[in-house]
């Protein structure tokens, strides 16, 4: 079986940031609706670490937006 690389901390694969800032809301506001760490959330919202696919499902919800949303989009064609 081929190993999966891990992404580089270059790679943006989330978009929380933006969401959160279209939607008025911060930081501290997701980290009381989940009761999560500051450091947790900030490495989210930085793409140090990403959510669990629950997770990502639980913030579309709670900003009431597309769970696509919070992805950066791919390209559709990769050569």
């Amino acid at each position: 079986m081929a190993k999966v690389k891990k992404p580089s901390s270059s790679i943006r694969i989330n978009r929380i940031g933006a969401v959160l800032a279209d939607k008025g809301k911060t930081n501290k506001d997701l980290e009381t609706h989940f009761g999560a760490a500051q450091s947790t959330v900030s490495n989210w919202v930085t793409n140090k670490s990403q959510p669990s696919v629950y997770h990502f499902w639980e913030i579309a919800k709670y900003l009431q937006c597309d769970i696509r949303d919070l992805f950066v989009p791919t390209p559709q064609f990769i050569k």
